[in-house]
């Protein structure tokens, strides 16, 4: 790691540009982008040479930190990587940072004991896993869920700097359902993953409720010179309480779900509960029949989707209907000449 922390700054600034593909970075849009970081993480107002970005990039395409970044210049004016699945987020560990990092195990490991830090198990297994393959120049021992292709992970420093500065943020956002982009105004407050998907949740001036947006719909983000809205008595729990997922319908009662698992799949459910509101209502030689209490969404429709024939909605009606039209749906898929 380098000694200069504005230094790191600027890298990180630069990397968060040229792996955004959504336009193009001229030397004078990355000093631009390196003194807005600057000033924002820094208080920095100076500005930065032209001299100084020059040698940024030759540093990080070289291996003095191990980047050997594939920095390239187009059409003799833009700069972006060559392979673009490559950022310095991905650069593999120096001796010195595996060292360090092996410190912090032997530090953390120490906590998980104790009731207050039984949340660092998982951190700690992540990290005592990374830094053991990466020593040993092995393979994993242990493969966490993950998903190499997920966007929007680049945003997260940013949205987390933010949320802890209480700063409003620029987001040009499109949803699966938008043709083009839009750009928001936004207050975030939280920072949630959901099967390996990260979302942020805030609010829009002028609403009323809390908004969650997905990170791989963000393309580009930018601090906002708006007043921030801060989220008051908002607690993340509550608002999650009654939902499976992160699809929530503010102030809609939650319902309650009669689910019928077969034989076979009711061990599944038993053992990894759909929601914490799970009851067990019989258990026959057939199979069991759980009760939740949930919002109807659409994240508790896929996860009963995803049992197939294994499990059957007993109530309400409107659920029921839902999901039986789908698996309608689905056999018309198949029935259909292609």
């Amino acid at each position: 790691m380098p000694a200069n922390r504005n230094a790191l700054i600027r890298y990180r600034t630069i990397d968060s540009c040229l792996c955004n593909r959504f336009r193009k970075w001229t030397l004078d849009d990355l000093i631009e982008a390196c003194s807005e970081a600057l000033y924002e993480f820094e208080g920095i107002d100076k500005g930065i040479s032209k001299r100084t970005i020059q040698l940024d990039i030759q540093f990080m395409r070289s291996d003095k930190l191990g980047y050997n970044a594939p920095i390239v210049v187009k059409e003799k004016k833009f700069y972006t990587y060559e392979d673009e699945n490559y950022s310095i987020i991905n650069s593999p560990l120096t001796q010195n940072d595996l060292g360090r990092l092996s410190e912090v195990v032997e530090i953390l490991r120490q906590f998980k004991g104790f009731s207050h830090f039984q949340d660092l198990g998982g951190m700690v297994q992540k990290l005592e896993d990374k830094v053991f393959s990466a020593k040993n120049h092995t393979c994993s021992i242990i493969d966490f869920e993950k998903n190499e292709g997920l966007k929007g992970l680049e945003h997260l420093e940013m949205l987390y700097q933010a949320i802890q500065k209480k700063q409003a943020l620029e987001i040009s956002y499109q949803s699966f359902k938008a043709k083009t982009p839009n750009t928001i105004t936004f207050h975030p407050y939280y920072l949630k993953e959901y099967r390996n998907r990260w979302f942020l949740l805030g609010k829009k001036p002028n609403d009323r409720f809390v908004q969650t947006l997905a990170l791989d719909r963000m393309l580009e983000i930018a601090i906002s010179k708006a007043a921030y809205l801060d989220s008051g008595n908002f607690e993340l729990s509550k608002f999650y309480e009654d939902v499976v997922g992160v699809t929530v319908n503010e102030g809609k009662r939650p319902n309650t779900i009669h689910l019928f698992f077969s034989k076979y799949h009711a061990p599944y459910v038993l053992t990894k509960p759909i929601h914490h509101s799970q009851k067990v209502v019989e258990e026959t030689e057939f199979g069991v029949e759980i009760s939740l209490k949930v919002q109807i969404n659409f994240e508790l429709e896929r996860e009963i989707l995803g049992f197939g024939d294994g499990v059957k909605v007993l109530s309400p009606d409107s659920l029921k209907h839902s999901i039986l039209k789908k698996l309608e749906n689905a056999k018309l898929n198949y029935e259909r000449e292609t």
